[in-house]
């Protein structure tokens, strides 16, 4: 029997939009129809950031999170929904006066940054173990700082548990795996753990074969792993976890090409990843063989 291999298709994220990019998913109805497509392509799961449907801007309110959910879910019941609690950790140092936060800064509380996931109850959800550097320059954006101090997430660790729903922990370097497995051995997250490992990402750890089988080394025993890299590392990772007994991700929010200087649909990007898993003597899963692999049966109840 061929091994099932859990496709997760980002589809958007909250980063600025590449300003040649033509019909970028921004709004509810969009993001929607991209999870749809998605899905109907192969995805197991379609993972969700909000955005501003006048700006394109990131927007966190659970409204237009809801909006989409129901908006996929008028349509497709099966695939599996995994909602961004991401959003409201972006500290951005005043670059005149470092001590202080610049205007465009969006730090929230715990329950702020995770509303919309206890609103929805979707059946997994990201918590993000980093913290990490991020370089400005676009659209003139200041440096910044992608902030999750481990008190926040233990809070927000407790209320998606409270939720029924199950952390994907997103780890973008080694130390955010060791920071996870302590928040596991205080009781905030639940055995068997869901990993991503995201690689690839400027100032963090590269997306390369090493990286990789050492962030993996790391995982503690049981958990269930995917990994996903940036831009041109994106089918390279796919090909590398899938060899590793991982799952795999793809989609807009990482990577907006198929090839240099050629933009790509989150459809496009599936059906690459599909091929590639294909080709490797697996099988993409289908939704539900997918709750059975990541421990969803009974989450919950």
């Amino acid at each position: 029997m061929k091994r099932k291999v859990v496709l997760t298709c980002a589809v958007t994220g909250d980063g600025p939009i590449h300003p040649k990019y033509p019909d970028y998913p921004v709004t509810p109805e969009q993001i929607a129809r991209n999870c749809l497509d998605a899905a109907a392509a192969g995805a197991s799961v379609v993972h969700i950031h909000g955005r501003n449907p006048e700006t394109g801007e990131g927007d966190r309110s659970p409204a237009v999170f809801r909006e989409i959910v129901e908006r996929i879910r008028a349509e497709n019941t099966d695939v599996l929904i995994n909602l961004t609690t991401g959003m409201g950790a972006t500290f951005v140092p005043d670059p005149q006066d470092e001590g202080r936060a610049h205007p465009s800064t969006d730090v929230a509380s715990a329950a702020e940054r995770v509303r919309h996931v206890q609103d929805m109850r979707p059946e997994i959800c990201t918590l993000d173990t980093t913290t990490m550097n991020l370089e400005g320059g676009i659209a003139g954006a200041p440096d910044c700082i992608f902030m999750n101090t481990p008190g926040t997430l233990a809070k927000m660790a407790d209320l998606i548990r409270a939720a029924g729903t199950k952390p994907e922990i997103e780890a973008f370097n080694p130390g955010d795996i060791l920071l996870a497995r302590n928040l596991m051995k205080k009781g905030h997250i639940d055995a068997p753990a869901l990993f991503q490992i995201c690689l690839g990402v400027k100032w963090s750890a590269p997306a390369d074969a090493q990286t990789l089988l050492y962030m993996k080394s790391l995982l503690p025993e049981g958990a269930v792993w995917s990994a996903f890299g940036i831009s041109r590392h994106q089918m390279p990772m796919v090909a590398l976890s899938t060899n590793m007994g991982g799952h795999c991700r793809v989609g807009l929010e990482d990577n907006i090409y198929l090839e240099r200087g050629v933009f790509a649909t989150n459809v496009q990007l599936v059906e690459r990843a599909r091929r590639i898993i294909c080709d490797l003597g697996c099988e993409v899963a289908t939704p539900d063989e997918a709750r059975d692999i990541l421990g969803l049966r009974g989450i919950g109840a």
